[in-house]
């Protein structure tokens, strides 16, 4: 009872008021880049093939603390489970790239046509579509964290995912949107990856396995790996605050057509996350691999859709602006997801069931 109590205490700072820290990192960011616009300035200078540096940074900071949790004997495990990595790739893949037009095109042609022209819902549509055809990759740590997902099993996931982006990003964008010769940023892809999968995965792994041969097992995990438990959370505010310090001039010029764009991609993560998380229930799998499931096809790479945005349309394109919407929704209603999982726990058979 005490060790629960201590975890409820550990957890409430900063994971019970974590959505009021996310908004006023957000704003902050915004006030940042609006008032402060050298800062943005200075951190755009460090910045390769398109990936911000510092980000990639941050971003590792969130992820290490979780790839310490891996040992290459679970991750073996996983192909005795492949249901979990089924549900990830068919959701993916065969179905969030299609609802995610669909949904797009009713709001932006229909619903919302007295207030977008038809010119500028081409350019929304265009940003939508490069959303979702581009699923999660580094951010799904954090919300695997939060959900106390199977760390080996979402390093898996997020792998295997990587390699399908490579091939089916550029034919699903092409085939939705009618764009022939599509300029896919091969750097940012491969960059992207190596940052945000096999550096953090391989440092993970290696400290893993020093620190257990000369303290062992059980030093490393109820006394080493505890002493990482704020660093996540610390890495995704201080990202949320660059990220928005960026787009800060952007968000404020663009108040209305921004709440629009931001109805169907709130209305896409929902649906995509509940698909993957009923279909992980009517496989019969655990909590700890439905949730990342979910987490992965709900949440985008908007690093990626960004910088095809950019290099196909223009930095200064409407289409940019959806994409940045992307960034905009998704902590805030990835947070709504995260509760929903936790909450439903026992919807899941537990490990070993």
């Amino acid at each position: 009872m005490k060790d629960k109590a201590a975890d409820s205490a550990r957890i409430g700072f900063f994971e019970k008021y974590l959505t009021v820290w996310v908004v006023l990192c957000m704003v902050a960011g915004v006030l940042i880049g609006t008032y402060l616009p050298a800062v943005p300035g200075f951190l755009s200078r460090f910045e390769y093939e398109r990936v911000s540096l510092p980000i990639a940074i941050l971003i590792w900071l969130m992820i290490y603390p979780m790839m310490l949790k891996v040992d290459f004997a679970s991750i073996k495990n996983v192909g005795k489970n492949p249901k979990g990595l089924y549900v990830t790739w068919a959701t993916n893949w065969l179905v969030k790239p299609f609802t995610m037009y669909a949904i797009a095109y009713f709001f932006f042609f229909f619903a919302f046509k007295a207030f977008i022209p038809a010119d500028l819902a081409r350019d929304y549509l265009a940003g939508a579509v490069l959303l979702g055809a581009a699923p999660c990759t580094a951010m799904v740590f954090v919300w695997s964290h939060l959900t106390k997902g199977n760390p080996a099993y979402t390093v898996v996931q997020v792998a295997t995912n990587d390699l399908i982006i490579l091939a089916a990003f550029a034919p699903i964008v092409a085939f939705l949107l009618g764009i022939g010769g599509i300029s896919i940023p091969w750097g940012t892809l491969v960059l992207s990856v190596v940052l945000f999968v096999v550096i953090p995965l391989t440092a993970g792994v290696l400290t893993r396995r020093a620190l257990v041969s000369r303290r062992g097992e059980e030093w490393f995990e109820k006394t080493f790996i505890p002493k990482f438990s704020g660093v996540t959370i610390t890495g995704l505010l201080l990202t949320l605050v660059i990220i928005f310090s960026f787009q800060g001039t952007v968000i404020l010029k663009n108040p209305l057509h921004i709440a629009l764009i931001a109805v169907p991609l709130t209305i896409q993560t929902f649906a995509i996350f509940f698909i993957a998380y009923a279909a992980s229930k009517l496989l019969k799998l655990p909590h700890d691999i439905a949730a990342p499931a979910g987490m992965i096809g709900a949440s985008n790479f908007f690093e990626l859709a960004v910088a095809v945005a950019i290099s196909l349309f223009g930095s200064d394109s409407p289409v940019v602006l959806a994409t940045i919407v992307g960034v905009l929704v998704e902590v805030p209603v990835m947070l709504v997801l995260v509760k929903i999982a936790n909450s439903t726990t026992r919807w899941f058979r537990e490990k070993g069931e």
